[in-house]
C-alpha cells in the first residue's frame, strides 16, 4: 500500500507529523490524508487529525461541488470547531482550546462512533503548530491539512511533507508540472553553506526583492531563515530561483508528491502524470487512487 510506505518514509525521520500541502484547490490532499489515517487505522496506530481550514465537508461552501470526506473509527483524535461537532455521541469533547476557528472555539474530540467527520483549524501558523503538538502530546503520529497559500504553519513544526498535485485548476500536464517542480523547490530549499559568502535576507523574501538581487547580479548565497520565508511560487520562483543561490538556515522535509490525475474538467494519462512528476521533482510520486508509486530516476 503506498500509504503505508509513506507512513514508513515519515516515521524514518522521526517526524510528529505528515502535512500534506496542494499545488491549487482540489489536488488531492484529503485523499491522501484518508489513506494515511485507514493506514494507521489498520495498524491499530493512534493519530490525530487537524486541518488549517476547513476539511471533510460535503460539499464546498463556495461552488456546492461534491468534496472527498474524512471517514474515521474509534480511537482516532481530532481537532475541530465545537460548533461542528455532531450532536450524537460519535464524537467525545476531550479538551476546549483557547483557539479559534472562523466557525467559534476549538476543541480536541475522539472518534467513539465509526463515520464522518468535518475539521476545522485556525488560521494562523503558530496556531496550527500549537493544535499539533497537542495532539500529538502522547506521542500519536499527527496528520495536517494544509494549503498552499498558507506554508507558514509549516515553519517549526518537524513535519513529514507530502505535496499533492493534480489535473484540476490546471490547463495542461506542462503546468501542473511547472507548478510542482515550484513548489517542491521552494520547499527545498538547501542549507546554507557555511564555508561560503552569504547575504542573510531578514523577513519574507517577496518577488520584488528576489528581482533586485537578480539586477545587481548577486552571486553570493541569498539565505533565508526557511522555505516558508519565500512568497511567491510558480514560474516566477522557477525563474528568479535558476539566476540566484537561495539557501536556508533551516530546512525542511518533503518527502513525496501525490497525483490526482482526474479533474472536473480535464485528465492526465496517469502513469504517464506519476511518472513525470518524479523526474520534475526527484521524489517519489504516489498515486493512492491506483495504488502505485512512481520512482525518481536513479
Amino acid at each position: 500500500m503506498v500509504a503505508a510506505a509513506l507512513l514508513e518514509r515519515a516515521r524514518a525521520l522521526g517526524a510528529p507529523s505528515i502535512a500534506v500541502v496542494g499545488t491549487s484547490k482540489n489536488a488531492g490532499k484529503t485523499v491522501v490524508i484518508s489513506a494515511l489515517a485507514a493506514a494507521l487505522e489498520r495498524a491499530n496506530a493512534p493519530f490525530g487529525l487537524c486541518s488549517i481550514g476547513r476539511d471533510g465537508e460535503a460539499a464546498d461552501a463556495l461552488d456546492a461541488a461534491s468534496k472527498p470526506r474524512f471517514f474515521l473509527r474509534p480511537g482516532a483524535t481530532l481537532a475541530t470547531a465545537a460548533a461542528l461537532v455532531p450532536r450524537t455521541p460519535a464524537l467525545e469533547i476531550i479538551e476546549l482550546t483557547s483557539e479559534q476557528s472562523a466557525l467559534g472555539p476549538i476543541v480536541l474530540a475522539r472518534v467513539r462512533a465509526a463515520g464522518f467527520v468535518e475539521i476545522a483549524g485556525p488560521p494562523s501558523a503558530a496556531a496550527i503548530r500549537r493544535i499539533a503538538r497537542a495532539l500529538g502530546s502522547d506521542g500519536r503520529l499527527v496528520l495536517v491539512d494544509g494549503a498552499v497559500d498558507r506554508i507558514a504553519a509549516l515553519r517549526g513544526g518537524g513535519d513529514a511533507i507530502v505535496v499533492a498535485v493534480g489535473a484540476a485548476n490546471a490547463p495542461s500536464m506542462a503546468r501542473a508540472l511547472d507548478d510542482v517542480a515550484a513548489l517542491v523547490a521552494r520547499l527545498r530549499l538547501p542549507a546554507v553553506d557555511p564555508a561560503r559568502e552569504s547575504v542573510r535576507h531578514r523577513g519574507a523574501l517577496t518577488p520584488a526583492a528576489a528581482a533586485a538581487y537578480v539586477r545587481a547580479n548577486e552571486t553570493r548565497q541569498i539565505v533565508v531563515t526557511d522555505p516558508t520565508q519565500v512568497t511567491f511560487g510558480g514560474r516566477t520562483f522557477l525563474e528568479l530561483a535558476a539566476r540566484l543561490d537561495l539557501r536556508c538556515e533551516r530546512t525542511l522535509a518533503v518527502i513525496a508528491c501525490s497525483v490526482a490525475p482526474l479533474g472536473s474538467s480535464n485528465a492526465f494519462e496517469p502513469r504517464a502524470f506519476a511518472r513525470a512528476v518524479a523526474a520534475r521533482t526527484g521524489l517519489p510520486a504516489i498515486d493512492v487512487y491506483a495504488d502505485t508509486i512512481a520512482q525518481p530516476a536513479a
